[in-house]
């Protein structure tokens, strides 16, 4: 009896050892506004505009639902996994703005972990998204998309198909590779895509910096030329750099008050005057900031810490794009103002008003679902987001 009582405390030792040595996380992300805007382009088209009410998933951060999991192999690796599926709860239906039935949208990788840093096989953002912790989009999410941040990759463009390369933390310093594999027959250029990264953090100092290239394929890496492929057809273009990005960031927080600015330049060489089609007299209605073929992009915000529980921001985006075929420059100005109030760790309210002028291009709206039809647009947002 004494031998079987033994045996049975030995199995249940190794099995609760076995069980904390691999782990599965299932977490989220609910967040939802309703957002007054002015001056949105109405049905109608053409130049009619009208004011508009509308309740938006993924104000701040995209409404999701991921699946993550390490398991200790020994000797210091592990086997881990993220799978990240995005949703819009203000209808239920699955967020696939690209229409492509991806059902994890947002992530979905497998790879290896150690000392030696980390490394992730599948879909993935590039750095951009990791050092945009350090800019507005922490802070203001999708509010401050059509600016410029949806183009320079900061809100997160994924790349199909990819491995990456994490370093561990160097006294401070994170380093990052990618690799996109375009998996074109015959071409082994074609649609491949790369990025080099890398960020430095030292008490009140963040420092980050990411350059990104594509190439236009028949099955690009890069998502963001899966669907309305920049510049040129797809066959006259296979192989040909289609997007070049480089961002330069920093944030320094002074007690309470975080101050950042940031630098983001995006060439889009395939974008000919041939390619969009734009003219002089279309351009307040047709010029948009896919369509440029090179755009500057500068920031300058703050996040100042009222309270534990209120923060209080502020920020402006300017972005000068240059037109394949037009004189001068499009411009684009965003002034952002808010305040986020934290009811606990995992549930905050948030209120944002921003206003979206736009010269010589068009204006994108404020809102990524409410185009602006007018030189100046303004949006007012109230919401609740909601983490487990």
């Amino acid at each position: 009896m004494k031998k079987s009582l033994l045996a049975l405390a030995v199995l249940g030792a190794f099995a609760g050892a076995a069980q904390a040595q691999s782990s599965v996380t299932i977490y989220g992300i609910v967040d939802t506004g309703i957002t007054y805007t002015s001056k949105a382009q109405t049905a109608a088209g053409g130049t009619n505009t009208g004011s508009k009410f509308a309740m938006n998933s993924g104000v701040i951060q995209g409404s999701r639902i991921g699946f993550k999991g390490v398991e200790d192999l020994g000797g210091g690796l592990s086997a881990v996994f993220n799978l990240e599926a995005g949703f819009k709860n203000d209808t239920g239906a699955l967020d696939d703005s690209k229409s492509t039935n991806t059902l994890f949208r947002r992530k979905s990788v497998v790879g290896l972990a150690g000392g030696f840093g980390t490394v992730l096989l599948g879909r993935q953002t590039d750095f951009a998204d990791t050092i945009s912790a350090y800019t507005s989009v922490a802070d203001f999410g999708g509010v401050v998309q059509n600016s410029g941040s949806a183009l320079n990759r900061l809100q997160g463009t994924r790349t199909n198909n990819s491995i990456s390369y994490t370093t561990a933390n160097l006294s401070g310093f994170t380093g990052n590779l990618m690799y996109g594999f375009g998996e074109e027959a015959g071409k082994t250029s074609g649609g491949q895509a790369f990025g080099l990264g890398g960020k430095y953090d030292n008490g009140p100092l963040g420092l980050g910096i990411n350059y990104y290239q594509s190439k236009q394929g028949s099955t690009p890496a890069d998502t963001s030329l899966l669907v309305g492929t920049t510049g040129q057809g797809v066959a006259a273009s296979t192989g040909n750099t289609a997007a070049k990005v480089l961002n330069v960031v920093a944030s320094y927080q002074f007690g309470p008050a975080r101050v950042y600015g940031n630098w983001s330049r995006v060439k889009q060489d395939l974008n000919t005057a041939a390619a969009t089609g734009l003219t002089a007299a279309t351009r307040t209605t047709a010029a948009t900031l896919a369509l440029s073929q090179k755009a500057d992009m500068y920031e300058l915000g703050t996040a100042y810490s009222l309270s534990p529980s209120l923060k209080l921001l502020g920020s402006v985006q300017y972005t000068r794009a240059d037109f394949a075929g037009l004189d001068g420059k499009g411009k684009l100005t965003q002034y952002n103002l808010g305040a986020d109030y934290f009811l606990s760790k995992r549930t905050d309210l948030y209120a944002f008003v921003s206003n979206l002028r736009a010269t010589d291009m068009k204006n994108p709206g404020v809102a990524g679902d409410t185009t602006g039809n007018d030189a100046s647009q303004t949006a007012v947002t109230v919401g609740v987001r909601h983490k487990f």
